[in-house]
């Protein structure tokens, strides 16, 4: 045991000397490249230059000034986007004490994710080989879970890393699935079963009437004292956030519609494994979609076994925005692309699932005037890859950069490999 403990450790610690990168001090331009720029436009033989963070030119005739990176025969893409994910607030799943991702209680909208976020989670190490550069930090737990925030996953702390704070609140609707509940109820103690399709319709009533009284609230010119759980939805009203309500089965969302219909809001769908069968209802209530998974079985036992990848290219058709997500808990959402690449081999062609990684993404989450493509004026958020992106053999990603920043692509993982290298003598 104790043998164990020491060479772990030795191997965690060895990751202590990758750090974040320092602010761009010099123009770089990447020359030669395949640009594939994230709105469905594809640049052959272009350059990318890159001041002071941003994206100054794109195109195939663009200047060529500081430092030049030759990217011939290799593809420029925006920076992927984790859509939701606790990566920062959670370490090992497994273990209690590296968890940090809820809360107790049921209405929660006043926890903020942001100030739990750990920059330095080795597990960001492993996502950024793998193109992933940006990510939104959802808080779990109870009803309403609090709000999320946009980071960029190269930082020292929690302030350098957040891009975009508190732009959604979280919702995670009771299951109305009914359940048997297997042999008996439990212990040999002859309780009745509860409903939980009734149960779940009073949660999700009382989450309504929070709603309405925090929409008084709001409407009052002055108050005696804060409400700060009121205060924390705000930006619902105004349109400053939108409510991510995590749900799959039709049943389900067609409840979600009715926050609209009400409260008015901003309403983007997580999970929702089965929208593909209302999508021209949440086109026409501008309701986007965060597809968490492709890589599973579907929901319901009478849908095509593959229904989870042919899902995105409905919505496609339908014109739903929706992004592609990772909540994998054996892969920490590195398998972002792969999703993607699943997705443009069941319907999408190759640019529109990049989208569904990058700026669709971008758009759900209120970023895209800053990023999810490769446009002048965004930041230079972008990575490089020697070949598809979105190909498990191709992707071999050899530049990074998060604001101009080149960060470093080491990890745990990438320093084993070499190590194993060195001791076989593999050139």
């Amino acid at each position: 045991m104790g043998c164990f403990t020491v060479c772990t450790f030795a191997t965690a610690a060895a990751q202590e000397t990758v750090y974040p990168a320092p602010a761009q001090k010099e123009t770089i331009t990447l020359t030669n490249a395949t640009i594939h720029v994230g709105n469905g436009q594809v640049i052959t033989n272009g350059n990318v230059v890159i001041t002071n963070g941003k994206i100054t030119e794109v195109g195939a005739t663009t200047s060529t000034a500081g430092k030049i990176v030759d990217c011939r025969g290799k593809h420029i893409y925006p920076g992927l986007i984790l859509t939701a994910t606790e990566i920062g607030l959670m370490e090992v799943p497994a273990v209690r004490a590296t968890s940090d991702a809820e809360e107790i209680g049921e209405l929660n909208p006043s926890i903020r994710s942001i100030v739990a976020y750990t920059a330095d989670s080795k597990v960001t190490n492993t996502l950024r080989p793998n193109g992933i550069l940006l990510a939104n930090i959802v808080p779990g737990g109870g009803i309403i879970s609090g709000s999320s925030s946009v980071v960029q996953l190269d930082a020292w702390n929690w302030e350098d890393a957040a891009y975009k704070l508190d732009g959604a609140i979280h919702f995670r609707m009771p299951s109305l699935l009914a359940r048997t509940r297997g042999r008996g109820f439990g212990g040999g103690q002859q309780t009745p079963p509860v409903d939980p399709v009734k149960r779940g319709l009073e949660q999700i009533e009382n989450v309504k009437n929070f709603f309405r009284e925090a929409k008084a609230y709001l409407a009052e010119p002055a108050h005696e004292n804060t409400n700060l759980k009121y205060e924390a939805v705000k930006g619902l009203f105004t349109k400053k956030q939108k409510l991510f309500i995590h749900c799959n089965i039709v049943k389900e969302m067609l409840l979600a519609v009715d926050f609209v219909k009400e409260f008015g809001f901003d309403v983007v769908l997580v999970g929702a494994a089965d929208s593909w069968q209302i999508a021209d209802l949440l086109k026409q209530n501008n309701i986007a979609v965060v597809l968490d998974q492709l890589h599973a079985l579907p929901v319901m036992v009478d849908d095509d076994v593959d229904q989870p990848f042919k899902t995105p290219a409905l919505l496609q058709k339908a014109g739903v925005l929706f992004a592609l997500n990772d909540d994998d808990e054996n892969t920490r959402s590195r398998n972002l692309a792969f999703n993607a690449g699943t997705a443009a081999a069941n319907g999408l062609s190759k640019e529109e699932a990049l989208s569904a990684i990058t700026l669709n993404a971008a758009k759900i989450l209120g970023i895209a005037d800053r990023t999810g493509s490769v446009e002048t004026g965004k930041d230079a958020n972008i990575v490089v890859s020697d070949g598809d992106i979105l190909d498990m053999k191709s992707n071999i990603i050899s530049h990074a950069f998060i604001q101009g920043r080149e960060v470093n692509l080491t990890n745990k993982q990438t320093q084993l490999f070499e190590k194993y290298k060195y001791k076989y003598g593999i050139k």
